[in-house]
């Protein structure tokens, strides 16, 4: 082979490899601009798509019981992985303390940061995952008993308490005046009322009570496995959030624009902010309020005690109405027992509640929501209106991040109009004018003034 040949051979070779090694990377598409084929394709494929989404969305609205039953079994599979995220989230504070105060001090005894890190995730979500056994166990082993013992009593003792308010109602002597007639005549009506109750409602309720309680053991032994099943993997989601935030963040990117990708990731900051100030404080400040009331209904030596403790605690992470809710029944069943106690247990509740209203609620929660007392009622209704109890809890953060939007939509739009965004700068005595420029009497008098 003469050198002419060589040359050839390795130009060719090399040419090859030149080919190999582009195809080999990825290429960059769409640089050089849609065609103007393409450019009426792509109206025509909009076209399509638009009509095609709208029929979707009228037969969608048809057959919304068929969908929403899907979804239903969908999510009732998911389960496990919903308590996950759930336990994820709660336990995510106290395994990133862990992980600030920790990890800088295995680094300086590790040679490699990645070991550091991984042994001090293991640590804090073993701690996070100890502390929350043995708080559930804790809780668990002072609860069961006690309230165990207090429906119990309550099963045996709350027939004849209502026989005796029975009693003492027909017993109640009434002169014979127009208002005593009408009186006695109500008595009556809600003495025969309460004794029908006693003896077909209360009893058929009683009687599906207890066919619907072998039921109800397998669905709560069932959503006790799938809380097990969360628990593992809530372990995985701690281990790897940041991959799992990463690859998000990634998607978003690739989805919008990095304009809107930027929006939609500073609401996904501020929505953690807000759930998480409100669902955790909300937690803390309820459970510090049962433990008070336990304590403060001993003292008074109030009967099923540690039944209305749990009653007032659970009921307390709704927001507003949660007091009132769990009070009622409460007083209830307290004055069955003993009407002036009953009486004693209305103002204890009013100064605890006061407290936490005040106080307490304050200092823990702070203003994690950011609204108003009409908005959180209107929240709240809304919530429990569409999802019950769970919508009554999460109603109020749930609105305030579209609380937050709205207002940040405004205030941008404000700001572009060169206008100002505080609400306060809009009273009777505030306008713009024409020109587009704010204006307050105040300033205008103040003006004129100093000429």
């Amino acid at each position: 082979m003469n050198q002419e040949e060589k040359k050839e051979e390795i130009k060719s070779q090399t040419e090859a490899e030149k080919e190999r090694a582009y195809y080999a990377s990825r290429p960059k598409l769409g640089m050089g601009g849609p065609s103007k084929l393409r450019q009426q394709f792509s109206r025509g494929m909009t076209f399509f798509l638009v009509v095609a989404a709208s029929l979707l969305f009228y037969f969608a609205l048809l057959r919304m019981t068929d969908i929403s039953g899907v979804l239903n079994k969908v999510f009732n599979v998911l389960k496990p992985v919903v308590y996950g995220c759930v336990i994820a989230y709660l336990l995510n504070p106290l395994v990133k303390k862990i992980d600030t105060y920790l990890r800088p001090q295995l680094e300086k005894h590790m040679k490699k940061p990645e070991q550091a890190l991984k042994l001090t995730r293991g640590i804090g979500i073993l701690a996070s995952l100890i502390l929350m056994t043995v708080l559930i166990v804790t809780l668990f082993n002072l609860l069961i008993p006690e309230l165990y013992s207090s429906i119990r009593n309550m099963i045996f003792t709350l027939p004849g308490q209502l026989n005796d308010l029975i009693q003492s109602l027909n017993g109640i002597e009434i002169d014979d005046s127009t208002t005593g007639k009408l009186m006695k005549t109500a008595l009556e009506e809600g003495t025969n009322m309460l004794q029908e109750w006693l003896r077909t409602d209360l009893l058929a309720r009683t009687n599906a009570l207890m066919t619907n309680l072998t039921e109800g053991v397998i669905n709560l032994l069932n959503e006790i496995f799938n809380a097990l099943i969360g628990v593992i993997v809530s372990v995985y989601i701690l281990f790897s959030k940041e991959t799992f935030s990463s690859q998000c963040k990634k998607c978003i990117y690739a989805m919008f624009s990095p304009r809107h990708a930027n929006f939609v990731l500073h609401l996904t900051t501020k929505s953690n902010e807000i759930f998480g100030g409100f669902i955790i404080g909300k937690l803390i400040d309820s459970a510090i309020i049962g433990v008070l009331c336990f304590f403060g209904l001993s003292i008074l030596d109030m009967p099923y005690v540690m039944l209305v403790s749990v009653i007032v605690g659970v009921t307390n992470v709704i927001p507003f109405f949660g007091p009132y809710i769990g009070a009622i029944p409460s007083t209830v069943l307290i004055m069955l027992s003993d009407p002036l106690k009953g009486i004693y247990f209305v103002i204890f509740i009013l100064l605890l509640q006061q407290f936490d209203g005040n106080i307490l609620g304050p200092k823990i929660l702070g203003n994690s929501t950011g609204l108003s007392a009409f908005w959180v009622i209107v929240a709240i209704l809304l919530g429990g209106g569409l999802f019950g109890f769970a919508g009554m809890i999460m109603g109020v953060p749930t609105f305030a991040v579209l609380y937050y939007i709205v207002e940040m939509l405004m205030n941008n739009r404000l700001e572009k109009k060169k206008l100002p965004v505080d609400s306060q700068n809009y009273d009777a005595l505030s306008y713009v004018d024409s020109n587009g420029k704010y204006r307050h009497v105040k300033e205008q008098e103040m003006e004129q003034g100093g000429k």
